[in-house]
């Protein structure tokens, strides 16, 4: 299905809304986007939205019924950090593993969720956290145009010392430089999988599912019940740099495949 909106085309796959434009975007400028569904500002009036609408351009899909904008973007699929290299298989093979999809999505009213997959096309993470910090508040942070999140655990802990940095399952978390809580890893639930399952066309970009597509997927009344709200998502391709036992970094891939480090999660040991 596809209705035609000016610059671009929306389509809806799986209940999740989209607009394909034509315009060349950098992923960032993706992520920053997404505070405009989180952070609504009550003094806009409709001729504001409209002024939006029309310096946004294809970026923007304005829906009648429920007045409110649904962004979606999505660049080119692309899996490699920086080009091929022909002449020597092995250098490229491992950058390419070196690449893993992120996907930091929340309830609007909710908190956030962090989850990494080696295979986009999985519904399964590698690695699944809950972020103690409410959705509108790291937005809030995006807002400088730079995002760097550390989670850190301490040596002290046996659990921390014995085992893989990842599998630590309680994080101290800073978010440009300020203590904003904890994370903690988890197993996920159906819940997570289906969101996950909603995602799996999308390589990039950021949007909306509305909690009735949520609802009506998911099927189990048990679950539906905790599903009120509208989920907000990211999503993108990550180089995940192993600095050594006690510190791992994952940083955002730009669309031509640079890595600015503009949104940067460190895991930290000390």
């Amino acid at each position: 299905m596809e209705t035609r909106t000016g610059g671009g085309v929306v389509h809806i796959v799986d209940g999740v809304a989209s607009v394909d434009c034509h315009n060349r975007v950098r992923s960032w400028s993706l992520l920053r986007s997404v505070m405009w569904f989180i952070i609504p500002s009550c003094t806009r009036n409709n001729s504001d939205d409209q002024q939006l609408e029309r310096q946004r351009g294809a970026e923007y899909y304005y829906n009648n019924n429920n007045n409110k904008y649904l962004h979606y973007l999505q660049p080119r699929r692309s899996r490699s950090v920086s080009p091929p290299i022909t002449t020597n298989t092995t250098i490229s093979t491992t950058r390419i593993s070196n690449v893993s999809t992120g996907t930091i999505f929340g309830y609007r009213h909710g908190k956030v969720n962090l989850c990494f997959q080696s295979n986009p096309n999985s519904n399964i993470p590698t690695l699944l956290l809950e972020l103690s910090i409410p959705t509108t508040i790291l937005a809030k942070e995006m807002r400088g145009g730079l995002l760097r999140i550390a989670l850190e655990c301490n040596t002290e802990s046996r659990h921390s010392s014995s085992h893989h940095l990842l599998s630590v399952p309680v994080w101290i978390m800073y978010c440009n430089g300020r203590k904003v809580g904890s994370a903690m890893k988890r197993v996920p639930t159906q819940a997570d999988r289906k969101v996950l399952g909603l995602m799996r066309n999308v390589d990039e970009g950021v949007g909306i599912i509305n909690g009735k597509t949520l609802r009506n997927s998911i099927g189990d009344k048990e679950i539906n019940q905790h599903i009120q709200d509208d989920l907000m998502y990211l999503r993108a391709n990550f180089e995940r740099v192993c600095g050594s036992s006690k510190s791992e970094s994952f940083h955002l891939i730009n669309k031509d495949g640079s890595n600015s480090q503009q949104l940067s999660i460190f895991f930290i040991r000390t």
